[in-house]
């Protein structure tokens, strides 16, 4: 029997997770993962919108992606759009439709929603994107519920396509 699983991509806290240990995650690959290792049917990506990045946003969709947006604040350089809140919300409006949640942040924001999808029997996964560097709330999870991006790099990592 085919799982019915749905991820939840914190996509800020994943690309700044990987790029610090320098390299680029590969979302098409990533897509194929999630589907093969855990039976994510639907993944939804949560990112702050930026008008500019329309192209990305086709193209994430196109694999498969279910993008969430939050409305983004520029300060100077600098642009905000925390879309904790989303996929907290995102994944209780849902819990009737999927299996088990995969959450795939390192912030300890979520500690709560991984709690209570555990304590419900509906918690599959915690993805954390940076083995050396993530929220100290996570570290308390049973070994069984987590796993580190990194240690899947080589399979993941975004390599550039030659024509």
């Amino acid at each position: 029997m085919r799982e019915n699983n749905y991820a939840f991509i914190d996509s800020q806290n994943v690309n700044l997770g990987v790029q610090e240990l320098g390299w680029r995650l590969d979302f098409r690959k990533f897509k194929i993962y999630l589907r093969e290792k855990y039976g994510v049917s639907t993944a939804y990506l949560f990112m702050g919108y930026i008008e500019e990045n329309q192209k990305m946003y086709r193209i994430l969709e196109s694999f498969g992606y279910e993008i969430i947006f939050k409305r983004t604040l520029r300060n100077g350089s600098s642009i905000k759009g925390n879309c904790d809140g989303e996929l907290i919300l995102h994944a209780m409006i849902h819990i009737k439709d999927y299996g088990k949640a995969l959450v795939v942040s390192g912030d300890g924001d979520f500690s709560c929603l991984v709690e209570y999808l555990i304590g419900q029997g509906r918690f599959r996964k915690l993805l954390i994107p940076n083995q050396q560097r993530y929220s100290a709330l996570l570290k308390g999870f049973p070994s069984e519920y987590v796993a580190f991006l990194s240690d899947f790099h080589q399979a993941l990592a975004y390599k550039k396509r030659t024509p």
